[in-house]
């Protein structure tokens, strides 16, 4: 068993990386078993938290417009990571959203890891469910806040212990490192003459936005071009 590990967790506004954002970045650092720091911060990433993200987490939009930039928050989990594996429940979920992030902003993110979903799949096969929180209810573990990202990385964190106690001695291949792989590319921002081409767009057709268009990429920003001329028609 890894003797140091950061145990992570995200929530994001999706579930694809290169078109959702991250909401709320939740870490702790351990070793020998024992957490010794955590980091934790909401992250606003210009986009309106959708209804249903809100029910899941309580993260509500006027909580997000309170977090860090995204170009802040990612250079501060990295450097609160420094080259400790990680862990996690599904952790190249949190790993895809994290590394794409950490790509805009030219900094690289490569990692080893330990997932505790992948380890119960194969340790437990027989239970109903394997979610987080109903191995935290199999183990008798308090969840905390289920669905807050430091609240979730703790949970990472203990049901590894108790995955381990049970399974390490019978099984400990199921705890070997491996490589995360997420395959991103870095996003461009909006460009100046996309910028006015949709802020005209919007004021010609008085379509009001619940995001910042200054936050969009490139490709977005092409995007919702393209689904203001379908919908609304052009400029007359």
């Amino acid at each position: 068993m890894i003797n140091e590990y950061i145990a992570l967790d995200v929530e994001t506004t999706g579930l694809n990386p290169a078109r959702d954002k991250l909401l709320e970045i939740g870490a702790v650092r351990v070793q020998n078993g024992v957490i010794c720091a955590t980091y934790v911060t909401l992250v606003d990433g210009g986009t309106e938290v959708p209804e249903r993200i809100e029910e899941l987490t309580g993260i509500t939009d006027a909580m997000r417009r309170t977090g860090k930039k995204t170009a802040e928050a990612i250079r501060e989990f990295l450097e609160f990571r420094g080259s400790l594996p990680v862990v996690g429940h599904n952790v190249s979920f949190d790993y895809g959203f994290l590394k794409q992030a950490a790509i805009n902003e030219g900094c690289a993110f490569e990692t080893e890891a330990l997932d505790t979903l992948k380890i119960a799949r194969r340790v437990l096969p027989g239970l109903p469910s394997r979610a987080l929180t109903a191995m935290c209810a199999y183990y008798q573990l308090d969840p905390g806040s289920s669905h807050r990202a430091l609240d979730d990385a703790k949970s990472a964190h203990m049901l590894l212990w108790r995955l381990w106690e049970d399974f390490g001695e019978t099984d400990p291949g199921a705890f070997s490192l491996c490589p995360l792989v997420y395959m991103a590319k870095k996003q461009c921002p909006i460009t100046n003459s996309q910028k006015r081409y949709l802020n005209d767009l919007l004021k010609y057709h008085k379509i009001e936005l619940n995001i910042r268009i200054e936050e969009l990429t490139k490709s977005e920003a092409s995007r919702m071009i393209d689904r203001v001329l379908l919908q609304y028609g052009k400029i007359r």
